[in-house]
């Protein structure tokens, strides 16, 4: 039986923990690489085989990579998962002048948004998956899809709405606004609308766990205003990461922004949208490592999930803060590099 080495699950699991939320396709790296080094790699770890292991391990490892962003985002979460339940009061027992569904905060919002934006991706998954793997789960077509999500990322940012950089100036001209006033008021960041119930800081020593709460708060805030439609809209985007070689971080970014949602406020609703997708997608994975296919592998599942939540855990980090100021457009030039040299050196070289 194919078996997996203690070296191939530690860079698998790392690649999967950084590439799952870079928008540079974690499959499609993972499809690609055993393919370019080849030998006991190749064979090894072939999506495509039947009852592979090598896919039930990278699947399994979505679940380190969605408790990295449970742990990252977990006050954002227990806001969120409290606006659902909140949310379900409402609706069986609507306060006095309000309809069923006229939610009353935007956590409430935000955890339909997110649900009815999975809701696609899910299915899909579901139906797809199998078929998908088989035909495209091969290192050629990974090399052109992943050209494929460079030129996406590279549109997205080129022919971005006015309504999304409008998005964007107005964000940024509001943080400057409120750290001129904190500043003459001898605050870092204590104005109205900050995080609930955190503490005001002394001008010239914020702490930058602190900003990035308050920051999340603002951007769930605008999230929330989001109609529905436009959730599923972008939510949808994510199908198309079935294929290897399609960031689903990185189409749904360019959905929302599509869609005239800044490019922060894209980002944060992309990370929100994967934790449950990814978590999903790992937990239905695990009876198959628990089984059969796990046989002799669990040592190397305990390796890559670590490595793996490790990884994502500092991604997730780095990103919240680059896509403040910056672009897809490195990610998407990287893509298109990589796709096409893979390619060349797949058909020309080795």
């Amino acid at each position: 039986m194919t078996q997996l080495t203690y070296l191939e699950a530690a860079v698998v699991g790392l690649i999967q923990g950084v590439t799952e939320l870079f928008p540079v396709s974690s499959l499609g790296h993972n499809v690609l690489i055993p393919a370019l080094i080849g030998g006991s790699w190749a064979r090894d770890l072939n999506v495509a085989a039947t009852e592979s292991p090598y896919l039930a391990f990278i699947v399994g490892l979505h679940v380190a990579t969605a408790i990295a962003l449970l742990i990252y985002f977990w006050r954002d979460w227990v806001r969120i998962i409290k606006g659902f339940f909140s949310s379900l009061r409402q609706i069986a027992r609507p306060a006095e002048g309000t309809t069923r569904w006229m939610l009353q905060s935007p956590d409430e919002q935000l955890a339909w948004l997110i649900i009815l934006a999975t809701i696609p991706v899910g299915l899909a998954g579901l139906a797809f998956e199998h078929v998908f793997r088989v035909i495209f789960g091969r290192p050629a077509y990974a090399a052109v899809f992943l050209i494929i999500n460079g030129l996406i990322l590279l549109a997205g940012e080129r022919f971005r709405r006015r309504a999304s950089l409008e998005a964007d100036e107005r964000i940024a001209a509001e943080r400057e606004a409120a750290e001129r006033e904190a500043a003459l008021a001898g605050v870092g960041r204590g104005y109205a609308g900050s995080y609930p119930g955190t503490a005001r800081h002394a001008a010239g020593r914020r702490d930058p766990r602190q900003e990035e709460m308050d920051n999340a708060f603002e951007s769930d805030n605008r999230l929330s205003r989001m109609g529905y439609g436009q959730a599923v809209i972008i939510g949808s985007a994510q199908v198309l990461a079935l294929l290897a070689g399609i960031s689903r971080d990185g189409v749904t970014m360019v959905a929302g922004m599509a869609r005239g949602l800044s490019r922060e406020d894209a980002a944060r609703f992309a990370f929100l949208l994967a934790t449950p997708v990814i978590l999903a997608a790992g937990a239905l994975k695990i009876p198959d490592l628990m089984g059969p296919l796990g046989n002799g592998i669990h040592g190397q599942v305990v390796v890559g999930s670590v490595l793996s939540g490790v990884g994502a855990y500092v991604s997730v980090r780095y990103l919240v803060r680059y896509f403040q100021t910056r672009t897809l457009t490195p990610f998407g030039i990287y893509c298109i590099i990589a796709g096409l040299a893979s390619i060349a050196y797949l058909y020309f070289v080795k």
